[in-house]
């Protein structure tokens, strides 16, 4: 596992605010009718025009810029001539290298008007980050972040998916160590100042179990139930927790922030 210096964390977050940004403008374009091809291309110029590289493209051979997941599409979901429908939710999930340093983040967003249920969804996967996010301190361990997420998701009645997990981030985008969204508290390595991580929760509607599609990418729900995906990194810093991805526009409107003063 690698410590960060503070330089280090400020050209991570450099990273991680270019992703914010980019995916704060794809919101603004998910509408009924849309092609996800078309959100692809839009991230990757704004990514390359902003002076960044597109993290996931050719990363392990995956084709695209970004990852387009619709209803039981966990995660993984390539771009392509599909069209979004009315009531459909989509997780973006985006990555860019800057100067030498990663970022990442992912959301799941409405298509137009959807059910009460599958809002619902939405917010527990966004939620559990949350929830998460307190165990993110100095002495409490690994497996503090994964059974908070856990404990929230199963209490509000959605299944959390095992078979991807959050990550290290910085010099890598991939980096020890790995951070399931489950488990028992008080395993794996202690928690120290300079780490960071990519926290995501990925939560289903119906049972946690997953299926591969032929593409060799796209993870679904193998009941075909509804699925959500919430990412952020955070570093853990001297003066406390900051979510790296996050705009400072969009830390005034979450009353968690306010209430536990995180940078």
């Amino acid at each position: 596992m690698i410590i960060y210096c503070e330089e280090e964390i400020s050209a991570i977050k450099r990273s991680n605010q270019i992703v914010a940004k980019i995916l704060a403008e794809l919101k603004t374009k998910i509408k009924p009718g849309l092609r996800t091809k078309e959100l692809d291309k839009y991230a990757e110029k704004r990514t390359r025009e902003m002076g960044a590289v597109p993290a996931f493209k050719g990363y392990r051979g995956y084709p695209s810029s970004l990852c387009t997941s619709i209803n039981e599409e966990i995660v993984h979901g390539i771009p392509s001539s599909r069209r979004l429908r009315e009531g459909d939710i989509i997780s973006l999930d985006f990555g860019v290298l800057y100067e030498g340093y990663f970022g990442d983040a992912a959301a799941t967003y409405p298509v137009g008007e959807i059910t009460p249920k599958a809002e619902k969804l939405i917010k527990v996967a966004e939620g559990a980050f949350y929830k998460s996010i307190d165990q993110m301190k100095q002495g409490k361990r690994i497996s503090d972040i994964s059974f908070a997420i856990q404990s929230y998701v199963e209490s509000q009645g959605f299944a959390v998916i095992q078979s991807f997990v959050g990550h290290g981030i910085g010099l890598s985008l991939h980096e020890e160590p790995q951070i399931p969204n489950f488990g028992s508290p008080g395993r794996g390595p202690k928690i120290k100042t300079g780490m960071v991580f990519a926290i995501e929760p990925m939560i289903a509607m119906g049972d946690w179990n997953v299926e591969v599609l032929d593409d060799n990418w796209t993870a679904i729900t193998r009941d075909r139930s509804l699925s959500a995906h919430y990412e952020h990194t955070v570093a853990i810093t001297q003066e406390g927790l900051d979510i790296l991805s996050l705009l400072n526009e969009e830390k005034k409107e979450i009353p968690f922030l306010k209430e536990n003063r995180y940078a």
